[in-house]
């Protein structure tokens, strides 16, 4: 670029400088500040200064040190090494850090993302002459056990093949092949860059019609979301916010998890990071952390690197869809992040709204969440893949109407509301069933349709009303008392407590419910509304609510979940629930007819 590259500081206001001496500066364009070299990167440009906003530690700092201008926008760096990492909001490895310098980070320490001195066995899967484009798969290398890394022409490239590499071990850095265009040759490495407030093109936007099974009932059946969707899951503190989102990281059925730990407890990240090596992936039985990237920006790091490692993360997602992957992105909690973007405008004396949040909050959260989605990803082979942003919300005291949850809920698909009541009931995990919603619930139900059981979508449904209505009947059964009630609404509230007890609570720890199956969460279901409907239909023949309540299976409904024969157990207790029923109205001399629906 022309002019002076090199300027320096007029002002320091926490962790943004105002620069001056630069005349060709831009908008992202990345700075190094000060003697040490900080990372930071330029968010307000005028006619005589600049402002830009500090990845590192400003303390210290001294107006008239300089500032150097690299003419680059912030890039996220791709390739293989980058699974089983853990970086921190700017992509620095946290594990290089620590051995060049200890477990603390100091200021101005470079690292490459990606190891250089490391090989990787490259395989080409195409023949030079060809024509390439952007996204063509001109080779793999096998990344870790679980994930084969796809290596693709980057953006912006497209000629013919001149040269391609023969299969053997290079590194990052080494030249894998070289395209021809106009004259003009490129020469490809497996590494690549890509600006990450910029997304990723593709091909065509795909409806999202599969849904992402994490194993937990609550999510999977009544509040599923679809690969590539978004959802958000807002909590005050202590609901269970980070503990279900690390479930849904193990768990899930996506191909590669990307972990953003957004100013987090550091406890926090530290305990996910001792559990990770340590799961074992059920379809592979390989370590869970082989599929998965986690970004490390906790409380304790510069609070403008929470800014930064949203972008870096979806970024990150967005590449690994590319190669036609399902990637699940979890970000915790973008509440931090929105707490990051109100310090920088407030430090820029822009003008607060909401909260003292900046106006253009809405725009920030739309654009971020709008990046997941189910695409076809550009080039050859012609291939599919998914991004699904899942966004912890942490409002203060519980409080729904901030700014944040209510711009969240105008771009997701999904919200999982934690409820704190629940949770000091020890109810996990404590998503209330009458708060929260899916717009995916109708598309998914067509697989579960095809996979599970046709009857799938009428039980899901009317669990969901029987628990509205018992909600109701509580209300005033807390005025009356419950003897008050008709039999007819004391099943209602049986059933809601069983459905509550043996199908929405779950263990997050360990033993057969930690996952819960499809199939299972299925028969547990239909074995509860089962009940209800025979039971229902004994007690218009008046049969006492006693009786049905004194029978040893129906508490065995609400702990069947953790029998360790799974699908079996559920099996055998449906069929001996019914029958028990039945012989209840023989020895009241009435008849069932089966298949009624009772009305609820």
């Amino acid at each position: 670029m022309s002019g002076n590259r090199k300027g320096y500081i007029a002002k320091i206001s926490g962790p943004v400088i105002i620069g001056k001496g630069i005349n060709d500066i831009k908008l992202g364009e990345v700075v190094y500040v000060g003697n040490e070299g900080l990372l930071g990167e330029v968010v307000r440009v005028a006619q005589d200064y600049f402002a830009a906003q500090v990845y590192e530690d400003t303390s210290g700092l001294r107006p008239r040190e300089p500032v150097v201008g690299t003419g680059k926008l912030l890039v996220a760096e791709l390739g293989p090494g980058l699974m089983s990492s853990v970086y921190d909001g700017v992509q620095r490895p946290l594990e290089s850090i620590r051995e060049l310098v200890g477990p603390f980070v100091k200021r101005g320490v470079k690292v490459n993302p990606l190891p250089r001195e490391k090989k990787w066995h490259f395989v080409p899967r195409v023949e030079r002459g060809i024509k390439v484009s952007p996204g063509d798969i001109i080779g793999t290398v096998q990344e870790t056990p679980l994930i084969e890394h796809r290596i693709m022409v980057p953006i912006g490239v497209e000629g013919r093949l001149r040269e391609i590499a023969p299969e053997g071990d290079y590194t990052v850095e080494d030249t894998i092949a070289v395209v021809e265009a106009d004259g003009r040759t490129y020469e490809l490495t497996m590494k690549q860059e890509w600006p990450v407030r910029q997304a990723r093109p593709y091909k065509e936007r795909l409806t999202s019609e599969v849904p992402l099974l994490v194993g937990q009932r609550v999510i999977d059946t009544f509040f599923p979301i679809a690969k590539g969707g978004a959802g958000a899951i807002p909590g005050g503190f202590g609901t269970g916010k980070t503990v279900t989102l690390h479930k849904v990281s193990m768990y899930s059925d996506s191909q590669i998890v990307i972990y953003i730990g957004c100013g987090e407890r550091g406890n926090e990240i530290a305990e996910m990071l001792m559990e990770f090596p340590r799961l074992v992936d059920p379809k592979s039985g390989r370590p869970i952390i082989e599929r998965s990237i986690v970004i490390a920006n906790t409380s304790n790091m510069p609070v403008s690197a929470r800014e930064a490692s949203i972008y870096m993360g979806i970024t990150l997602a967005e590449y690994y869809r590319d190669q036609g992957y399902d990637v699940t992105l979890i970000a915790d909690s973008t509440s931090r992040w929105a707490e990051a973007l109100r310090e920088i405008a407030g430090r820029l004396g822009e003008l607060p709204v909401e909260r003292g949040y900046p106006a253009y909050l809405p725009d920030k959260i739309a654009e971020f969440y709008e990046r997941g989605g189910r695409v076809k990803a550009l080039g050859s082979p012609e291939r599919s893949g998914s991004v699904t942003v899942l966004g912890a919300v942490s409002p203060p005291g519980g409080d729904y109407n901030e700014p944040v949850t209510i711009h969240t809920l105008r771009f997701v698909g999904v919200m999982w509301a934690l409820d704190t009541d629940l949770a000091y009931r020890r109810h996990f995990p404590a998503i209330n069933w009458l708060k929260s919603f899916s717009q995916y619930a109708d598309i998914v139900e067509r697989w579960w349709v095809k996979n599970v059981s046709p009857e799938f979508p009428q039980y899901r449904r009317r669990a969901l009303r029987l628990m509205t209505v018992a909600s109701e009947i509580e209300a005033i059964a807390s005025v009356v008392g419950e003897g008050a009630l008709p039999d007819d609404q004391r099943l209602i509230l049986l059933t809601s407590e069983i459905i509550k007890e043996g199908f929405l609570r779950q263990t997050a720890l360990s033993g057969e419910d930690v996952f819960c199956k499809p199939e299972k969460q299925y028969w547990l279901l239909k074995m509860m509304i089962d009940f209800f409907d025979k039971a229902y239909e004994l007690i218009k023949k008046r049969v006492s609510i006693e009786e049905i309540t004194r029978l040893p299976e129906v508490y065995e409904m609400m702990r069947v979940k953790e029998d360790e024969r799974g699908l079996e157990a559920v099996k055998e207790l449906y069929n001996r629930m019914m029958a028990r029923l039945d012989e209840v109205a023989q020895r009241h001399g009435v008849q069932i007819q089966s298949g009624v629906v009772a009305s609820v």
